[in-house]
């Protein structure tokens, strides 16, 4: 017989304890959160009957995925990033915001403070030059109506041929496929890259442990991570995911939706003055219109570094 407990008021009275609602300081958002915590924490135990082994493993695992600061790869890989998407996206429609390009998640890989270019940049450092296809990325950012925005942010940054990005990697250097694009007067971005390969989970690492347990994958499809601003418009988070990749709609992050595949096409004619086989890959972007000033500014998610 299940023995329960959680639900009886000398509990409920030692959590609200724990949870610091018998004194008057700290924060009161933080103690309802904590609270809940503890009381959904109690019953998920009682529930699933789960034993003493089971949740010291649990405590363990925890102390393990924050020492390998994977706890946001984690989060995007049991679909909660995707998930805040689906529900901002119904807050948005039950608000009458709607239209433009799909926001996706953002990842745990964005480094603030990427050099600003106005129009047109190379991303690449040519460390990859004899192994990597070079590719331009080029589209327009749109407003509301489908004119261009000029003087619009695009903050972009993607992997390189090995699946790893600068400031995570050592062996790249300082911003690395990483950069800030204003848009000119026709809303235009360009930039010259290199194709970025797939990746997946560290197969030693706590989230793919995780996953494994979940009989899952750990990998990603080829993809270009962006953030477009401007003032006036709304913030967009989202990503490009590259077509004909195996995993494009297997993605273990959750990230690709409809309207956010690129097209990518490969070609040999030399119209680009560069030798051999390269890539092209246009992609525009339409933002909203920011129904509050606050709307133009991304989340304030802890990131690397400072913004510059």
């Amino acid at each position: 017989m299940t023995v329960k407990i959680s639900h009886t008021a000398d509990i409920h009275k030692f959590f609200e304890e724990a949870a610091g609602f018998g004194n008057a300081e700290g924060n009161p958002r933080i103690k309802s959160i904590i609270l809940r915590v503890l009381q959904d924490t109690a019953r998920l135990i009682e529930d699933l009957e789960i034993t003493e082994d089971e949740f010291w493993f649990a405590v363990d695992y925890l102390n393990r995925l924050g020492g390998r600061g994977e706890a946001g790869l984690l989060v995007a890989g049991l679909g909660i990033e995707h998930f805040l998407d689906l529900l901002q996206d119904a807050k948005d429609a039950q608000a009458g915001h709607t239209g433009g390009t799909p926001r996706t998640i953002e990842g745990p890989l964005y480094v603030a403070g990427a050099p600003i270019a106005h129009g047109e940049v190379r991303m690449d450092d040519g460390a990859e030059e004899h192994k990597a296809t070079v590719m331009f990325l080029e589209g327009q950012v749109l407003d509301p109506n489908g004119k261009p925005v000029e003087g619009a942010t695009v903050d972009l940054w993607h992997a390189n041929t090995c699946g790893t990005y600068s400031f995570f990697d050592q062996s790249q250097s300082e911003y690395n496929l990483r950069r800030r694009i204003i848009t000119d007067a026709e809303g235009r971005y360009r930039a010259r890259s290199i194709v970025p390969s797939g990746y997946g989970c560290d197969p030693q690492g706590p989230t793919q442990e995780c996953l494994d347990l979940l009989g899952r994958h750990g990998q990603r499809p080829a993809h270009i991570h962006f953030f477009i601003s401007a003032p006036g418009h709304r913030h967009l988070t989202t990503q490009i995911n590259l077509s004909g990749e195996k995993y494009l709609w297997d993605d273990f992050a959750y990230a690709t939706r409809d309207g956010l595949v690129g097209e990518i096409v490969f070609r040999e004619d030399g119209a680009r003055g560069v030798p051999g086989r390269y890539a092209e890959l246009n992609f525009d972007f339409q933002l909203q219109a920011a129904p509050e000033a606050t709307a133009e500014q991304r989340s304030s998610r802890p990131r690397a570094l400072q913004e510059i």
